[in-house]
C-alpha cells in the first residue's frame, strides 16, 4: 500500500513538473539561428534577447507597475472595509459581503465593452493605471473577504484595550491591528498579485497600442517563425514573481480561505 501511494505521488509529481522542466530547458535552448550559437545549443541567448528587446522590457515594467499598484489599491481600500465588516453590524452585512464575492465571479468579458468606453473617456486606455484600476474592481472583494476573516479572528478585547490606552481608531489600526493581521495582509496581497498578473481579457482590451503587460508580450511573440526559446524564457520570467509570493506566504495561504462567523 505504501509503495502504491509512493508511486502515485511520483506519477503526480512528474505530471505536474514535467511541463515546467521542459519550459525551463527550452528557455536555455536556441530554437532559432543566432550568431555564435547553434540551433539546439544550450546558452543564455534567450534571456539576453529579452533585455535586448525594448518592447519586452517595457512589458515587464508595465506588468510590475500595474500589479503593484493594484495590490496597493486593494489593500488601502480593503483594510478599512474588512474592519467594518468584522467589527460592526448593519442590516444585510453578510449578504453584502457574499454579493461582492458573487460579483467577482462575473466573467470579465461581460463588462469589457462598458469598461472600455468608460476608460476611453477618461484617457485610461494604453495605460498601466487603467489596468490596475479595473483589476482592483475584481480583486477588492477577494481582499476584503480574506482580510475580514483575519480581523474577525482577533478578539474584540484587543481593540478595547487599545482604546482604553488612549489610541484613536486610526492610531489603533495602524499601530496594532495591521501588525496583528500581517499574515492576512500577505495572503490578500498574494491573491491580488496573482489574479492581476495572469489576467488576460482586460490586458488585451485596454492595451491596444501601448502599455502592454507581459501576458500580451508573450502572445505577440507567436508569429510565422516563432522563437520558442524566447517564448519559454519570457514564460519563466512570468513565473518568478508568483513563486516568490508563494514562498513569502506559504504558511498562511490556507487561512485566507476561512471565514469565521
Amino acid at each position: 500500500m505504501i509503495l502504491l501511494r509512493a508511486a502515485a505521488l511520483v506519477a503526480l509529481a512528474m505530471f505536474i513538473l514535467l511541463p515546467l522542466a521542459q519550459t525551463i530547458l527550452l528557455s536555455f535552448t536556441a530554437t532559432l539561428p543566432h550568431e555564435g550559437v547553434k540551433v539546439g545549443g544550450i546558452s543564455l541567448i534567450n534571456y539576453r534577447n529579452i533585455f535586448a528587446n525594448p518592447a519586452l522590457v517595457d512589458a515587464l515594467m508595465n506588468s510590475l507597475i500595474y500589479v503593484l499598484l493594484n495590490v496597493a489599491l486593494c489593500l488601502i481600500a480593503g483594510l478599512p472595509a474588512a474592519y467594518a465588516f468584522a467589527r460592526y453590524r448593519f442590516v444585510g452585512d453578510r449578504h453584502f459581503l457574499f454579493l461582492m464575492l458573487a460579483f467577482r465571479l462575473t466573467p470579465p468579458v461581460v463588462l469589457s465593452l462598458p469598461i472600455f468606453i468608460l476608460f476611453a473617456q477618461f484617457g485610461l486606455i494604453n495605460s498601466p493605471v487603467g489596468i490596475a484600476l479595473v483589476h482592483c474592481l475584481f480583486n477588492l472583494p477577494i481582499a476584503i473577504w480574506i482580510l475580514e476573516s483575519f480581523i474577525r479572528a482577533v478578539p474584540r478585547e484587543f481593540d478595547e484595550t487599545a482604546f482604553l490606552d488612549g489610541h484613536s481608531l486610526p492610531s489603533f489600526f495602524l499601530r496594532h491591528m495591521i501588525p496583528a493581521i500581517a499574515p492576512g495582509i500577505g495572503v490578500a496581497a498574494f491573491f491580488c498579485f496573482i489574479f492581476s498578473w495572469v489576467e488576460v481579457v482586460f490586458a488585451r482590451i485596454l492595451t491596444v497600442t501601448a502599455g502592454k503587460p507581459i501576458t500580451m508580450a508573450i502572445n505577440a511573440l507567436f508569429t510565422f517563425q516563432t522563437d520558442i526559446g524566447l517564448v519559454m524564457a519570457m514564460t519563466v520570467f512570468s513565473l518568478l514573481p508568483g513563486l516568490a509570493m508563494i514562498w513569502f506566504v506559504r504558511n498562511h495561504i490556507a487561512r485566507g480561505f476561512v471565514i469565521r462567523t
